[in-house]
């Protein structure tokens, strides 16, 4: 669809909106004209269950007074990895479909692939990008994804002192160490100054936010002050709060399954040699019982959590001061805003950056950690797995939606299944607009996923879709209804064939939802039919897919 017809459209819908704010409220103003501003806020490797309304312990006041006065989503679903997430959540198609996953090096996204941005540019948004970007196939924010201003921080293994980052795809100099820069303050700092500027430049338009943190992805870097509020708060150990996490999910209504059992042969998805001996004897390959550990190992594994957790508290932080920007602005009443998290928290256990000194303060600019198998088992509380597989610890995200003018029962829970492709169709869905059927002179696919408008809107009725589809290093599922089948890859993701490789249905789960999303259960033995019926529909699935993107 042309933009001028898209523009267009959505003017008539919000003239029509006027109209009726005009008979029913005399007082009302051009202002109502305005289009809703948009803001997402993505977090990378948080747990399903690190946030205190989604259970958690973690002192998270922000986002906890969104949710009480916003919705909660409990069934929606990312990619399991970072950047396939986020190029779903930009362009609303699956990664398959647009090269991203498995990814090639150079590998760009379809011409017809339009992400956010380049749909809100014709319809007078202005759009602001601060943090990780990660979108393969469109590596600059500016020239190729479509914003307008941008703070890319490409380092993604320093938060004290990067050395690659850039201001509107232009290098900025690397930061010096003791400079007082700490990326997340920094993230937020950006995302201030965009609307700072668009409040004195571009006040009569609406605006897009797009503000995407580091934290918690490793490397485990946390301020002094904000490690120091949670320093023992986890020798109790991960089996201990998994349980209270468990217990608080369970009176929410945010969950109903039983905890799952503890994997303690699944550690970490990559092997690094060099890592056990360069982080000592406190270092913890797998999930273990907790009362196993050493004390020298608890209160290692303890202060790693503490980081983690600090950072999750100074994320709140600072999207406490944007909210309250947005406030300043005048914008609060019209702003929708989601926040997510890319995937589920992270089993890996590695070393990169400027290395790990074990004489170093933990969670200092000197330090390399990463939070590890048996606290992200903790984090993804009450599901199996982690980050890169495809079981619900993987790729289950706590999502946020909050909307003062149009949300009819805010505090409320939604189950309806969503994913990250979603959001686009939605955003559009929301502004009244139809996806476009061209862009750059080449036709475009229908969105594979649905709106969920009507779910954030109130309505009564259940959001309908088909599937959700899920693929990413060799790991494999698919929910249909509720329903799920699964391939889960043994050793290594990176080290074995792809799952397309595979025929039958040999090493394929099968799981019930409805009683089961902690998928301890298999059900393949006595449902071969149904198992049968989700293993070639997920092949079908991914063969259209790859061909999309050819």
């Amino acid at each position: 669809m042309p933009a001028q017809q898209r523009t267009t459209i959505m003017l008539k819908r919000f003239f029509l909106i006027a109209m009726v704010l005009l008979f029913a409220v005399p007082a009302a103003t051009a202002e109502t004209l305005k289009p809703p501003n948009i803001v997402v806020i993505i977090v990378d490797d948080m747990g399903f269950s690190d946030l205190g309304c989604y259970g958690g312990e973690i002192e998270t006041p922000n986002l906890d007074r969104l949710a009480a006065n916003g919705l909660r989503f409990t069934q929606f679903y990312n990619t399991a990895r970072c950047w396939p997430t986020r190029s779903a959540l930009m362009s609303g198609y699956y990664p398959q479909q647009i090269r991203m996953d498995p990814i090639k090096r150079g590998a760009k996204l379809p011409n017809w692939a339009a992400l956010l941005p380049h749909h809100l540019k014709p319809l007078g948004y202005r759009s602001y990008h601060s943090g990780k970007w990660h979108v393969n196939g469109a590596p600059k924010v500016v020239a190729d994804g479509g914003f307008d201003r941008s703070y890319h921080l490409t380092d993604h293994d320093r938060f004290f002192n990067p050395q690659r980052h850039e201001n509107d795809d232009q290098p900025l100099p690397p930061v010096e160490p003791g400079s007082g820069y700490y990326g997340t303050t920094a993230v937020a700092d950006y995302t201030l100054r965009h609307l700072d500027e668009h409040t004195e430049k571009y006040a009569d338009k609406p605006f897009f936010v797009y503000t995407a943190f580091l934290a918690p992805h490793f490397p485990l870097h946390a301020l002094p002050e904000d490690i120091e509020k949670y320093r023992d708060k986890y020798l109790p150990g991960w089996d201990v709060i998994r349980t209270q996490r468990h217990e608080r999910q369970k009176q929410a209504g945010i969950v109903s399954c039983a905890l799952s059992v503890r994997e303690e042969t699944s550690g970490p998805p990559y092997r690094f040699e060099n890592v056990p001996g360069t982080l000592g004897s406190g270092e913890v390959l797998f999930p273990v019982a907790w009362e196993t550990l050493t004390d020298e190992q608890k209160r290692f594994q303890a202060t790693k959590m503490a980081i983690h957790a600090a950072m999750i508290d100074r994320v709140d932080q600072e999207v406490g001061r944007i909210l309250d920007k947005i406030r300043q602005m005048g914008a609060w009443d019209d702003t929708i805003l989601f926040f997510l998290s890319d995937n589920g928290a992270s089993a890996e256990i590695m070393i990169r950056g400027d290395m790990h000194d074990p004489s170093a303060p933990l969670g200092s600019a000197a330090s390399y950690l990463c939070l590890g198998p048996g606290w992200a088992t903790a984090a993804n509380t009450p599901f199996r797995r982690h980050k890169v597989w495809n079981h619900e610890g993987g790729i289950t995200t706590p999502l946020i939606v909050h909307w003062p003018k149009g949300i009819k029962k805010p505090g409320t829970l939604r189950h309806d299944p969503g994913h990250v492709i979603d959001l686009a169709p939605t955003i559009l869905d929301f502004l009244g607009v139809a996806p476009p059927k061209e862009y750059q002179g080449e036709s475009v696919p229908p969105f594979p996923g649905v709106s969920l408008f009507p779910a954030i809107r109130g309505d009564d009725r259940p959001v309908e879709r088909d599937y959700v589809f899920f693929a990413h290093e060799g790991n494999a599922a698919l929910r249909f209804g509720d329903w799920k089948v699964l391939y889960t890859k043994t050793g290594e993701p990176r080290e074995h064939p792809p799952v397309e490789g595979n025929s039958g249905t040999a090493g394929w789960s099968l799981y019930d939802l409805t009683n089961d999303r902690c998928e301890q259960n298999d059900l393949a033995s006595r449902n071969s039919e149904k198992l049968l019926e989700g293993v070639e529909r997920w092949r079908r699935l991914n063969e259209s897919f790859r061909k999309q993107a050819e």
